[in-house]
């Protein structure tokens, strides 16, 4: 029996498995809709109280500005 929901206008929601490795597979339709694309970079934020979020790709400049002051923290190496 396939339940169907009604979300409000430009609202989804889909649920998804974790892989072994820790990896999620986007669902076609979100893919379709967010025009995401095999090789694209996506950045994920966390928050601890809100969960997990993927913004569009289109907010990534604004989001590294926002965040970094402009530029991309480089990882540190050292331990």
């Amino acid at each position: 029996m396939e339940v169907t929901i009604n979300y409000p206008k430009g609202k989804y929601a889909w649920s998804v498995k974790v892989g072994e490795k820790g990896q999620i597979v986007i669902p076609k339709e979100a893919r379709d809709i967010f025009d995401i694309n095999p090789g694209d970079t996506l950045i994920v934020l966390g928050d601890k109280m809100r969960g997990i979020a993927i913004p569009p790709k289109s907010t990534f400049s604004q989001l590294i500005e926002t965040i970094f002051g402009g530029t991309i923290p480089q990882e540190d190496n050292e331990n």
